[in-house]
């Protein structure tokens, strides 16, 4: 009885050392094989935003540098100012194959209680650009300086229709409020927002719906350069970009000292595995010396502004203090 009983321990215990054995040796091969299959990379934005703009790019420059051989299809998740992507990425916690972009509104909607994540939700794995912010109305606007829109709004807040892809509360309408409070502007609160989340607010604008639409230096680009938009100015320290995006005046040079820099960097699920976050980190570390990249970044009106993943989460909780001094500022901490 004795013997069959050690029999039986012995048996257990070889199952079990065996079964440990591989599931330390898939752990493995998962990490030196990464990525074997399809990437899934996701914009929390509509078609041809900021978020989509970037990660498009950041999927297209791995793809012609062969720096990643699998697919990275771009699935848009758009919403709540980023928060449906956010937190459908919950459900997600430990995938390996899925990357997102994001931006402030990754903190904002969740100082605004639009939603109850926020960047401690999400593995930072690389913060890849500072785009800035762009006030721009269609050709021919009565409104030719951001002077002007500013000396309307003080008269009355309400006379001009702003709008944005943000959900109120978030990016587009802070950066647009942080300038109109520089400007002098009373009464922000009382200004007329309205967001457009599936990417339709270029043309909102272009039919005359509203009457000017706070956006990306970048997302714009494309209507800046063929003169169907008319840029009133830019949020940066200098003027950025090229062509009509590089005659676009800041803010500061417009008499408002104020700018508002829009980082941009890419995140992982929850619990994104370690050897995942680490393959990522190094391949971006690389895609962002390529001449391709240069190229993009200096197309779109873009700063490269690199920092790894330990740095970006450092830099997302500095941020995220000074988030909330501006929330409180004019009203909108939760």
């Amino acid at each position: 009885m004795k013997k069959k009983l050690s029999l039986l321990l012995m048996v257990a215990f070889m199952t079990l050392l065996s079964a440990q054995s591989f599931a330390w040796g898939s752990s493995k091969t998962d990490a030196s094989n990464y990525p074997k299959k399809p990437m899934t990379f996701i914009s929390p934005g509509g078609a041809g935003g900021g978020w989509d703009t970037t990660i498009r790019t950041v999927a297209k420059v791995l793809k012609d540098t062969k720096l990643v051989k699998v697919a990275m299809p771009i699935t848009n998740r758009p919403g709540g100012g980023g928060g449906v992507a956010l937190s459908y990425l919950q459900g997600q916690a430990g995938n390996e194959k899925m990357l997102t972009v994001y931006s402030p509104p990754l903190l904002l909607i969740n100082l605004n209680g639009s939603s109850k994540y926020g960047y401690k939700n999400v593995t930072p794995v690389a913060r890849l650009i500072t785009d800035y912010a762009a006030f721009v109305v269609k050709k021919g606007s009565k409104y030719t300086s951001i002077k002007q829109v500013m000396d309307a709004l003080k008269k009355d807040p309400k006379s001009i229709k702003i709008g944005g892809q943000s959900a109120a509360g978030s990016m587009d309408h802070i950066q647009f409020l942080m300038i109109a409070k520089a400007a002098g502007v009373k009464d922000i609160k009382k200004i007329d927002y309205i967001s457009f989340q599936g990417g339709e607010g270029p043309a909102q604008l272009l039919g005359g719906h509203i009457d000017l639409y706070s956006t990306g230096l970048g997302d714009v680009s494309a209507l800046l350069q063929s003169g169907d938009l008319v840029g009133l100015a830019q949020t940066s320290d200098k003027r950025a970009g090229t062509g009509k995006l590089a005659e676009i005046p800041t803010c500061v040079e417009s008499g408002i000292d104020a700018t508002f820099f829009n980082w941009r960097g890419l995140f992982g699920a929850p619990d994104m595995p370690e050897y995942a976050r680490k393959y990522w980190e190094d391949t971006l570390a690389k895609m962002v010396e390529t001449p391709e990249w240069n190229e993009a970044v200096v197309k779109n009106g873009w700063s490269k502004s690199w920092a790894n993943s330990e740095e970006f989460g450092t830099f997302l909780e500095k941020t995220n203090e000074e988030y909330k001094s501006i929330l409180t500022d004019i009203g909108m901490l939760k």
